[in-house]
């Protein structure tokens, strides 16, 4: 291409006297917003991760509207190591209870039995306390173990773990010999789950800057080239977390610890995917330009289009979130179409001026030099697998669409909905003492059934009492008109009889107005059914989205058809062989709620990246050498920068499984599982047999021929 065919604005970017400006300016203004601006803060709320409008929800809301908000419970459980806790003992017990509760602004009664009216079945009274009060702690009847609610007030999640391990520090003290202390109930598994993302940035963002650094190096395999990409990208990660998070605060958005972290794996990998093809690119042109200047200039324009389309329908999928009934999810939406944003500015101007500033040599020691052999007309690997798919296109379109049926098979098994137990990795605390609690008390001791209501208490309590499977029932709280009843289910939190419990007694208590039932097991109800509301809403949209895109990138019909097609059972067969491998390798019980959505919206939208960066190529190709050679001579030149792209975003999203939590392990698994789906399979062999099976009508109705 001639000097003058290249766009300004490339021609600038890449100038041999501006280059240096345009890569030092927003360096220097990222590094100092960094240095000066602190990322957005807000203060956590109780419906934060609860679907808008859900019953549980409204419970919450009722709650927070009591004058005397004591906040979330923990429960504290002593069993006894070796046979029956001791009267002395149950003694000692209760004055640490009374303590416990005066220090919290309780007293006995309120705590009793985490809100029971007076023990559960298989307890008994735990003793009198000081001047004569009953006791707040409730003993099992086989004596091996005792627990008392106590409230725990915090003003966010940082200060709720704050609050929880120094009371189980100063429990662990005073603990008497012999007997085993661990703190349970909402605010011990909060405070454990809090922990998770305690250093959770710090930890995921130098694990992937050190998956990145390692696959930049195999990838270049120069001991120099690597570090101007990661530089770039690691800068745009920091920048995007403060920007992100200011703009959440500013509008009000909710987000939780997880963003951040999310945020910064997604910024690195579209940022080191948009590098990998401007790279490429640059390279190829070193062999048929003098002028690294002019070079770059001709590669930034190839490739604007496809990573600015790209980057596009990736921001538009994102923001489809911000219809999503949960409002930390709105909020990732959100943050990641910043993070992406500024992810694609950061590749099309502070990286290819930055690596024009530095000579051909920055490659060493493969240097490329004029004459050598482009991508597009060498014998490469890829050359050869596109020789083999052209031979036989419909034998291959076949061959794959089966495969990818067998693999998507499994999404027909797919169960949603973990436990509380099957949250994380490795067992914390508050679940294994939940499990214990479980066993010398009822199974929902842990986690009580919360009725909430402006109605008259008493006949809301007679109505919940009278629920088959509630074993008792208490109201705990009564103030300025609101009242809370706490309902112990005999089954097990979490288990599908305590969720069809919590839909008996909402129907139980459906003739009261401004009556709301919440708890865990109820916000875990809320959840699977509002999950499943926001995939019919915004799966369909996005597909819109992406199909709208590569309409107006391609200017075609059947093509978009197609490439969406493509992704959709790329979605599919990821989920079925993740599913798989959840059950079989890892014995996960079941997929979280949010999983399927956010494993769809990135996989399609990232997806997209690789079809576009292909089919574009193809289109150019294609003008001068016709569909089927031009698509053979796209996947020769696109082939290798496509699968280390999808390699790299591959293990970038597995890095998510350094955090504890099955969620985002599983989420790390869906994407890594249909990333390399993507790119060794669907993209390297069933879009270039598509396009050769079909031919011209492929890009029906344009012509790019003749």
């Amino acid at each position: 291409m001639s000097p003058h065919r290249t766009p300004a604005a490339a021609r600038f970017i890449a100038g041999r006297r501006t280059a240096w400006v345009v890569a030092l300016v927003p360096i220097l203004l990222a590094l100092a917003v960094l240095a000066f601006l602190p990322e957005g803060e807000r203060e956590t709320t109780s419906t934060d991760t609860s679907p808008i409008g859900a019953d549980s929800t409204l419970a919450a809301q009722l709650l927070d509207d009591l004058p005397d908000d004591e906040g979330q419970v923990a429960i504290v459980l002593w069993t006894a190591e070796d046979g029956e806790l001791s009267e002395q003992v149950q003694g000692d017990l209760t004055q640490q209870a009374v303590a416990l509760l005066s220090d919290a602004g309780g007293s006995g009664e309120s705590g009793q039995g985490g809100g029971q009216g007076g023990p559960p079945p298989g307890a008994t009274e735990g003793g009198q306390g000081g001047g004569g009060q009953q006791s707040p702690v409730v003993v099992a009847e086989d004596g091996t173990a005792a627990f008392v609610a106590v409230p725990v007030t915090s003003s966010s999640a940082t200060d709720n773990i704050r609050k929880v391990e120094k009371l189980r520090d100063t429990l662990r003290e005073d603990a008497p010999d012999g007997v085993e202390v661990q703190v349970t109930g909402p605010a011990g598994i909060q405070a454990d789950i809090g922990q998770v993302f305690d250093g959770a940035d710090f930890r995921l963002l130098g694990a992937t800057a050190l998956v990145v650094a390692i696959l930049l190096i195999i990838t270049y395999r120069s001991p120099v080239l690597w570090l101007v990409p990661l530089i770039v990208v690691g800068i745009a990660d920091r920048f995007a977390a403060i920007i992100a998070t200011n703009v959440l605060e500013l509008t009000g958005v909710a987000w939780d610890e997880s963003t951040v972290g999310i945020l910064s794996v997604l910024v690195f990998g579209a940022g080191t995917d948009y590098a990998l093809l401007l790279i490429s690119r640059y390279r190829d042109e070193l062999k048929t330009t003098d002028n690294r200047f002019e070079a770059m200039a001709h590669a930034l324009s190839r490739t604007f289009e496809a990573v600015l389309s790209s980057a596009t329908t990736v921001v538009l999928g994102l923001l489809t979130l911000l219809l999503s009934s949960i409002p930390t999810t709105r909020g990732l939406g959100l943050a990641c179409a910043v993070g992406v944003l500024i992810a694609a500015t950061f590749a099309l101007v502070v990286l290819p001026a930055a690596l024009v500033v530095f000579g051909r040599w920055v490659f060493w020691p493969r240097v490329p030099h004029v004459g050598d052999t482009v991508l597009v007309d060498s014998n490469s690997l890829w050359h050869r697998v596109g020789e083999a798919v052209s031979r036989r296109p419909r034998t291959f379109v076949v061959g794959t669409i089966v495969a990818l049926a067998v693999l998507a098979s499994g999404t027909f098994s797919i169960s949603t909905g973990l436990k509380p137990s099957d949250q994380f990795l490795e067992r914390p605390e508050a679940i294994a003492a939940a499990e214990r609690l479980g066993e010398s008390f009822a199974a929902g001791t842990s986690d009580p059934i919360q009725v909430v209501t402006r109605a008259d208490a008493d006949q809301v309590l007679g109505a919940v009492e009278d629920v088959d499977g509630v074993d008792s029932a208490r109201i705990t709280t009564s103030a300025d008109g609101i009242s809370q009843i706490d309902a112990i289910p005999d089954a097990e939190p979490g288990s599908e009889q305590a969720r069809a419990l919590v839909a008996d007694v909402r129907a139980a208590v459906a003739d009261f107005d401004d009556t709301h039932v919440g708890g865990g097991d109820a916000e875990a109800v809320d959840a699977k059914d509002y999950a499943a509301q926001d995939r019919l809403l915004i799966l369909p949209l996005i597909l819109l989205l992406v199909l709208g895109a590569l309409v107006v990138l391609l200017r075609s019909v059947v093509a978009p058809l197609l490439l969406v097609a493509t992704v959709l059972a790329t979605y599919a067969a990821a989920m079925g062989a993740s599913w798989w491998l959840f059950r079989t390798v890892f014995d996960f019980a079941a997929m979280d709620t949010g999983v399927p959505l956010l494993a769809f919206l990135f996989l399609v939208a990232l997806g997209v990246d690789y079809n576009i960066f292909l089919v574009t190529r193809a289109r150019e190709e294609a003008r001068e050498h016709g569909t089927r050679t031009g698509m053979l001579r796209a996947l020769t030149a696109t082939g290798g920068v496509i699968t280390s792209a999808g390699i790299l975003l591959a293990a970038v999203f597995a890095v998510l499984g350094v955090l504890p939590l099955v969620v985002l392990a599983q989420l790390g698994a869906i994407i890594f599982v249909g990333v390399l789906l993507d790119t060794l399979v669907v993209r390297t062999v069933l879009v270039p047999a598509l396009a050769m099976t079909l031919g011209e009508k492929f890009w029906w109705p344009r012509k790019v021929t003749g």
